[in-house]
């Protein structure tokens, strides 16, 4: 009896251990494949204009993010869960908006980074859900020129 306990307390140890590891993989996959510089077309539901478009780049080897909200730059951390992420130790520089319409972009980007609970990549664009309601809160697209 005191056997079969070590053997089913060992086999359980394996399989609870592959699967961190196989979560990981795929951590990092995702990490890897979200790697890149993406600009915003969408948020909020809101199309978003050309000119001060707010942008997120991607850093897979320390998971970092930075960008521009329009106005200012931002950068942070980000976390990812199988198909959760995270943003993190988000700042912003503290240059002064004049344009009420770019202060608002800022704010809704903003916004969305600290309420985004899970994203979806696919043909280059990048979406981000609400934590809360899986809502679409940003769409952006992959600049594949860099």
């Amino acid at each position: 009896m005191k056997t079969f306990a070590t053997v089913s307390l060992f086999i359980f140890a394996i399989i609870f251990s592959g699967c961190e590891e196989t979560k990981k993989v795929i951590d990092v996959a995702g990490s890897v494949q979200l790697s890149g510089k993406y600009v915003v077309n969408d948020l909020k539901g809101a199309t978003v204009a050309v000119n001060n478009t707010p942008t997120l780049i991607f850093s897979a080897l320390d998971k970092s993010i930075k960008g521009t909200t329009g106005c200012n730059s931002v950068f942070g951390n980000y976390t990812l869960d199988l198909y959760t992420i995270s943003f993190t130790d988000i700042a912003v520089s503290e240059k002064a908006c004049l344009d009420s319409n770019i202060s608002k972009i800022e704010k809704d980007f903003l916004e969305t980074l600290n309420n985004t609970g899970s994203y979806n990549l696919q043909d280059n664009i990048l979406t981000l859900y609400s934590k809360t309601d899986r809502k679409v809160l940003l769409k952006a697209t992959k600049d594949t020129n860099n």
